[in-house]
């Protein structure tokens, strides 16, 4: 059992059959047939004009800003912002763009008047303030959809783009019990995550307009991102976004199941309420070694990352039967 990730997702029996009988061809020359069929469709299903399949989500961001940026400009993100934070910085170090982090709210929302105050004037002295990028899920919390319009408005008054990082969008829209398309629906760019609760082992997507997508795919081939014969790889993500978005309701089932009988234990205190999706983080008191039962975990073929507070997720190889068997053993070790 593994709960650092939803990363360490195996692909199923069908992703494995069909990676072994894709058609494929020479993506950079856009001979892939697999590759393209993906982009297609995928571009169409979110309302979008474009699309490109990537390495990774890491990539698709850093892809997606600097496809929207110049050197010298500005994004507007959360303190908690993976492309902020998690991704060894390549914004800056690789596309010359300043990241301006405003402090996330307890929800995960970030305030508009904050993100105002935060604009830079037109003035040589500051970067040039071009773009907002949201997270959805943000640290397994669903950015509400009034909030979404909201920010639509608020980069269309302040002339500003929107991008989502979705690495975790699928969560966010069977949270909320919709369709993807109505929180695409808001957003100039976004990306899709296929390696995570859907399952596949590789792969992202970023989405935008037809010139948007032509600018990141020559960016994706300055990184080293051009593949070759990626069908391989596509077939899983289609079959990612077609048959893995049901099991989303299950784990997101057992994450509640998880907080629940976490907050039961001595010492773990869970705020339930922020348990929308997949992730649960519990907080915990001094006088657990949560090192030492991790090391114990472990010894039992159970993973975990220990850490205060320390963040479980489940994913369609974590079942309910399993969390019961981690709480029986943290239990004991405690």
């Amino acid at each position: 059992m593994d709960f650092r990730s939803d990363t360490v997702t195996k692909p199923t029996p069908a992703m494995r059959k069909a990676m072994a009988e894709a058609p494929v061809g020479d993506d950079v020359y856009g001979d892939d047939p697999t590759v393209n069929d993906l982009e297609q469709w995928v571009a169409q299903r979110h309302g979008f004009e474009a699309a490109l399949f990537t390495t990774s989500g890491t990539q698709a961001n850093l892809l997606g800003l600097m496809a929207h940026c110049q050197r010298g400009d500005e994004y507007l993100c959360g303190q908690q912002a993976h492309n902020y934070k998690y991704e060894a910085g390549g914004a800056a170090v690789l596309g010359s763009i300043q990241p301006q982090p405003i402090e996330n709210n307890p929800d995960g929302t970030l305030d508009f008047a904050k993100l105002k105050a935060a604009i830079k004037p037109d003035d040589s002295h500051f970067a040039r303030t071009k773009l907002l990028s949201l997270e959805n899920t943000i640290n397994g919390k669903v950015l509400p959809m009034a909030y979404l319009k909201q920010a639509r408005e608020f980069v269309d008054q302040n002339g500003l783009l929107l991008h989502l990082d979705g690495a975790r969008v699928y969560n966010a829209a069977v949270a909320l019990e919709i369709d993807v398309k109505e929180i695409a629906q808001y957003f100039d760019s976004m990306t899709i995550c296929l390696s995570k609760g859907l399952a596949a082992p590789i792969g992202s997507l970023l989405l935008g307009d037809q010139a948007f997508i032509d600018r990141a795919r020559r960016l994706r081939k300055m990184v080293g991102g051009g593949m070759r014969q990626a069908g391989i790889l596509a077939a899983a993500g289609k079959l990612a976004l077609t048959e893995q978005v049901e099991q989303l309701k299950i784990d997101h089932q057992n994450a509640k199941h998880l907080a629940e009988k976490l907050n039961e234990l001595d010492g773990f205190t869970v705020a339930t309420e922020f348990v929308q999706t997949n992730i649960v983080f519990a907080k915990l008191d001094e006088s657990v070694d949560i090192h030492g039962i991790a090391k114990q975990l472990a010894q039992d073929g159970i993973t975990i990352t220990p850490g205060n507070p320390i963040r479980f997720v489940t994913h369609k190889d974590i079942t309910k039967q399993d969390i019961d068997t981690l709480i029986k053993k943290i239990s004991a070790y405690l």
